[in-house]
């Protein structure tokens, strides 16, 4: 039987909120290829190229341990499935843990 290999069993991004949000504007950090779960394409056919820019469609879950993001992407109208390690917020467009981070940070006096 094949074992399923999880990149750090430890880590659960489930007891976290999602790192992005419904509609939110996300760029893909690397190209992304088919690895056979897209219909319609071949294995190793671009699906998305790094740098492009989509749009948050849909938050599912994978071995529950990982959020996956549905990203739509405008120009080539693909809707990919994809771990928020593969993603990064457009500017302007702040993913929660930057908001977070931001809420965190000690203010400095104001004069």
């Amino acid at each position: 039987m094949t074992s399923i290999s999880r990149e750090d069993p430890s880590v659960c991004e489930l007891n976290e909120p999602p790192r992005f949000l419904y509609g939110q504007r996300v760029r893909t950090k690397r190209t992304i290829r088919n690895d056979g779960t897209f219909c319609g394409k071949d294995v190793g056919d671009v699906l998305a190229k790094k740098g492009e820019e989509g749009y948050v469609c849909n938050i599912g879950t994978f071995l529950q341990q990982y959020y996956i993001f549905g990203v739509e992407f405008m120009l080539t109208g693909n809707k990919v499935g994809m771990k928020a390690k593969e993603l990064e917020a457009v500017d302007g467009d702040e993913d929660e843990d930057a908001k977070k981070k931001k809420k965190a940070a000690p203010k400095g006096d104001e004069e």
